[in-house]
């Protein structure tokens, strides 16, 4: 699709300065524009690069003033950065505006669904599947079945949806996520064998929640793993069977969290970081990247290391951790010496 100069400054309220009927029907950053893009500055470090661009259009602050000629429609606004976010959600809901059934899809006959659905080719919905209105559901994912999805969720392509699971309103869940597999759970016999146990829970996810590509929630033994309201999930983590996710909690890639672990609301968990099962972990909770966690934690604590520790703590022993070497030698020395004068 193509948006005029004017068009776009009426979506955000802004001044056009310029050329109010030029035409955009992509997205750019400023200094890889070219003819036909829209593309935005707010951060003076890029400046330079209004006044060689090749986009066509730019959304500026109201504050902005050239020194040179431009060769650039601008669109004057407020705050250039949320103006840009605002084109972005537009250009994603423009794009992904799929409605309709596509075929060869598969939906069994108890299944029900809402109004203005779009669930794409090679889809299988199982039994007693329920989608609310306005759900999207790409190509080749599957539902199995007594499945409910809210209003407003999109699925992306080769999404596993497993049995029992229920989805809340305007979730996104991206392209090889797998919701509801079964738990990590199996316990040794006498022989040292494993047998499985059971798992004949669910996965429950609430309202707005996001989930990465590749991101793995297992449903759980009894009971329900829980994702709540607005959390966050980068791609590629592993939630464990029976975990509980507070609202707003946003995990970046990587992570790995074990079974029944009970994490807060408001946490921020950076890449790569493992909790072991069955702890708590407080409301407010910062951990850093890499970091190993093996002890129930606080509300508001930050942490960093394996274990580890308090992130101040952290950072004051790091000092000493890469000058152990010389720590060592100076304390052989120091033996020695003490040694020769006794």
């Amino acid at each position: 699709m193509k948006f005029t100069a004017q068009q776009i400054a009426e979506i955000l309220e802004g001044d056009v300065v310029g050329n109010a009927d030029i035409e955009v029907s992509k997205l750019s950053k400023i200094e890889e524009g070219t003819k036909g893009s829209l593309t935005f500055l707010a951060n003076p470090k890029y400046t330079q690069y209004i006044y060689s661009t090749k986009a066509s259009i730019a959304i500026v602050n109201k504050t902005f003033q050239p020194e040179y000629n431009l060769g650039v429609t601008l669109i004057k606004v407020d705050d250039a950065y949320s103006a840009f976010s605002k084109v972005l959600e537009y250009y994603n809901l423009v794009k992904l505006n799929k409605t309709g059934i596509e075929q060869p899809s598969y939906i069994s006959e108890s299944s029900k669904y809402g109004e203005n659905i779009y669930i794409g080719a090679f889809s299988y919905l199982g039994e007693n599947v329920i989608l609310g209105d306005h759900v999207k559901i790409f190509p080749n994912v599957y539902i199995g079945d007594n499945v409910t999805i809210g209003d407003h969720t999109i699925i992306f392509a080769g999404s596993k949806i497993y049995s029992e699971s229920v989805i809340g309103k305007h979730c996104v869940i991206n392209s090889g996520a797998i919701i509801g597999a079964d738990g990590f759970g199996f316990s040794p016999n006498e022989n040292g064998e494993y047998i499985k146990v059971p798992q004949t829970g669910n996965v429950i996810l609430e309202d707005f929640v996001d989930i990465g590509a590749a991101t793995t929630i297992d449903r759980a033994t009894l009971g329900s793993t829980i994702i709540r309201k607005g959390v966050k999930l980068d791609n590629q983590i592993q939630i464990a069977h029976n975990v509980e996710i507070g609202k707003n909690t946003v995990i970046a890639a990587q992570t790995g969290i074990a079974g029944s672990t009970k994490i807060g609301e408001n946490c921020q968990i950076g890449g790569q970081v493992g909790i072991v099962g069955h702890l708590s972990i407080g409301n407010n909770v910062k951990i850093q990247a890499q970091s190993g966690i093996i002890r129930n934690v606080k509300d508001n604590e930050v942490l960093q290391g394996s274990p580890a520790l308090g992130y101040g703590d952290y950072n004051k022993s790091y000092v000493h951790f890469k000058n152990l070497p010389k720590i060592v030698k100076d304390i052989n020395d120091l033996e020695k010496k003490l040694n020769g004068n006794s």
